[in-house]
């Protein structure tokens, strides 16, 4: 029971102080002017102004209440490292039974896992959302089981309990990472670019750690070792090899005794581009199919085009000085032995032998094509010929040869079944269909050669080859039968996707990776990942996804259109993933390769010793032993040498409450009247 006087004013409170101001300048008028009945009348008006305030006894039927003891435990992926779990287990336990043991104590545990993303340890969130189920008057402590590496410090919720931290971990760890300070989002195509990386150690690092091994690979290929100082930046040359994604990883191999090796990986993906696609476009004569090539490669503002067209041949004998026949000199041992390294793509546009260009420098092209270079020819009525392009050098890389024959009629050009599943041709018909190109009208016989592996993508007049595809060595090679390309263009009968078949046909010559035939592309999808092959063959191999901590799943895919594999893997923990088939292989990160939990792995109470000294709490190492518990007061430190305190709350909850009248109206209404009677009878008599 509790019994207190509480008041129920019968007028508001701004009006009772302005009566109890009048009546205090009326008594004062009264005394200043000697009235001897003053006394009374002021007793008669504190009377009046207590009944009109309403006191009341009130009786309270109390009900304690217990304490509540917050215990967070953190299982996010740091706490996997050496025996922090158990620690964290063993700790619970003896926190439970030494509050149990100080009676009228609740525990109410809060299990915290990895943030959504990478956004690591939401410890304080967690504890906030807890505290807000609770009553904050019932809150004696909070206690945090944990290596400290919390990341979420900031939302800290404001309570008047003390807050404490149970640091799991050992003070003998230590643990090595490497951090990217600086690496580029894209580069130039066989330009140097430099990577920033530092590789640091914490914790109680040996005495022998002052140099790291350092391996570097781009796209999965074997590693460039080196040897790097610890804790200074290192800057790493590396070219861009291909454009598209460019996948480098850095990683140093694992010491023994350090904590993790999850983050000694770093993966760093550049985006490589070309600075300017450099075209060589010689056209044997002036025909409509010229300005169609033109006009396609000078329309990309990225393309730097060479163009030269042989207007009369040399057998040719009209009178008209050479040195008026153009306006320069076909430089063509500048272009052909000193410069074709430095051009993307060469074009042969209805180009025949006439003795301009020696089997000698052909036969430069032709290592040009074998060393990585790329060749179009645009094959014309001379193709067929004695004076046939094939009928030199380049005949060694030429996927088909001509049967001299040049066929005269009208024809729709149609993807092969093999082109559906090529990327240069497939879904080429997506928005004409085929039945509606317009016709050519001219096309070269030619017959693949067996000792290629060319592959036909077009087909023509009877599905005789109009579009041949072949690799040689490092470099790609192109047939195109016919030199009516342009029809299309000009829209005969409706013409065609020109535009398309030609660009793609030429980026896939400079190797592109979104037209590559033969790839295995992953990409992150929320959790899981996207695994796409690309593949001429009618199946694709399953294929097999390596997790970070080193677990196999092998995954089949299912065709979606002509020639492309889907499917997903479920990707149960960020890091890097390592897929592969019996041809191809590809890397992927899902979220950051070294996660945020291990990239500060050794426990410490540095992030959040501000915290708990504004809540008057402490930090007990574990592997020391487990503190004690007590009980302090409000205001009080709550930490000491081997203990950890709260504060009970002494909270309760009233079951029943009483309330009776202090001063009856009619009593106060008596005593008031009696009071100033009082007061004016004495007056009276005097």
């Amino acid at each position: 029971m509790n019994t207190s006087v509480v008041f129920i004013p019968l007028l508001p409170w701004p009006i009772i102080a302005v009566l109890a101001l009048i009546t205090a300048v009326l008594l004062g008028l009264a005394v200043w002017r000697g009235l001897s009945g003053w006394v009374f009348r002021l007793l008669g008006a504190a009377v009046l102004i207590l009944a009109l305030l309403s006191p009341r006894i009130q009786q309270e039927e109390r009900q304690a209440l217990n304490d509540i003891a917050i215990v967070v435990v953190d299982n996010s992926a740091s706490q996997t490292l050496g025996d922090r779990a158990g620690q964290s287990e063993t700790a619970f336990e003896e926190l439970e039974t030494r509050l149990s043991n100080l009676g009228d104590t609740e525990i109410r545990r809060v299990d915290v896992d990895d943030g959504e993303g990478d956004s690591g340890t939401r410890l304080m969130t967690a504890l906030t959302r807890a505290l807000n189920k609770e009553p904050r008057s019932r809150i004696s402590g909070v206690f945090l089981i944990s290596d400290g590496r919390i990341h979420d410090v900031e939302n800290a919720p404001d309570l008047s309990a003390p807050m404490h931290l149970l640091l799991t971990g050992e003070p003998s760890d230590w643990d090595r990472q490497i951090v990217v300070e600086d690496a580029p989002a894209f580069a130039i195509l066989d330009e140097e670019v430099t990577l920033t990386v530092r590789v640091e150690d914490s914790g109680a690092v040996p005495d022998d750690a002052s140099v790291a091994p350092l391996e570097v690979s781009v796209d999965g290929e074997p590693p460039v070792s080196l040897d790097v100082p610890v804790g200074r930046s290192v800057d790493i040359p590396i070219q861009i090899n291909h454009t598209g994604r460019n996948v480098f990883q850095i990683s140093t191999p694992e010491t023994e005794g350090e904590l993790t090796a999850r983050n000694n990986i770093a993966l760093v993906q550049v985006n490589g581009v070309r600075d300017r696609l450099r075209v060589l476009l010689v056209s044997g004569e002036p025909h409509p199919g010229s300005r169609t090539w033109r006009n396609l490669l000078k329309s990309d503002s990225s393309v730097d085009l060479v163009h030269f067209t042989i207007l009369r041949p040399p057998e040719k004998q009209d009178g008209v000085p050479v040195g008026e026949l153009s306006l320069i000199a076909f430089p063509t041992r500048e272009l052909f032995i000193e410069k074709i390294d430095d051009f993307d793509l060469i074009i042969f546009d209805r180009y025949k032998r006439r003795g301009i260009l020696p089997s000698v420098y052909l036969d430069n092209v032709r290592q040009y094509v074998e060393g990585g270079g790329a060749v179009l020819v645009a094959a014309g009525p001379d193709f067929a010929s004695a004076d046939s392009i094939f009928r030199s050098p380049l005949s060694e890389v030429l996927p088909a040869s001509p049967t001299a024959r040049v066929i005269e009629r009208g024809y729709r050009p149609k993807v092969s079944e093999l082109g559906k599943r090529h990327p240069v041709t497939s879904n080429l018909d997506a928005s004409d269909q085929p039945a509606d190109w317009g016709r050519w009208m001219r096309q070269i016989e030619v017959t693949p050669v067996e000792e290629r592996d060319g592959h036909v993508v077009m087909d023509g007049h009877e599905g005789a080859p109009l579009l041949v595809l072949d690799r040689v060595g490092e470099g790609r090679i192109a047939l195109l039968a016919s030199d009516h390309a342009w029809l299309w263009n000009r829209g005969f009968e409706g013409g065609g996707p020109q535009l398309d078949l030609l660009r793609r046909l030429s980026h896939w010559m400079m190797k592109e990776p979104e037209l590559e035939e033969e790839d295995l592309v992953a990409e992150p999808d929320g959790k899981n990942i996207k695994i796409t092959r690309r593949t001429l063959a009618d199946t694709a191999a399953p294929v097999t996804v390596t997790s970070p901590d080193g677990e196999s799943s092998e995954h089949r895919l299912v065709e979606s259109t002509p020639g492309v594999f889907e499917g997903t893997a479920e990707g149960d923990e960020i890091g890097l993933y390592r897929l592969s088939d019996d041809e191809k292989s590809a890397l992927v990160g899902l979220g950051p390769v070294s996660p945020r939990e291990f990239v500060d792995s050794v426990a410490g109470p540095d992030w959040i010793e501000p915290v708990l000294e504004a809540h008057r709490g402490g930090s007990k190492r574990l592997s020391e032993g487990m503190p004690t518990i007590r009980t302090v007061k409000t205001g009080r430190p709550a930490t000491g040498r081997g203990w950890l305190g709260i504060t009970p709350r002494a909270a309760y909850d009233v079951t029943d409450m009483k309330t009776r009248a202090l001063l009856p109206a009619w009593l106060s209404l008596l005593l008031a009247a009696g009071l100033l009677i009082l007061a004016w009878l004495r007056e009276g008599r005097r």
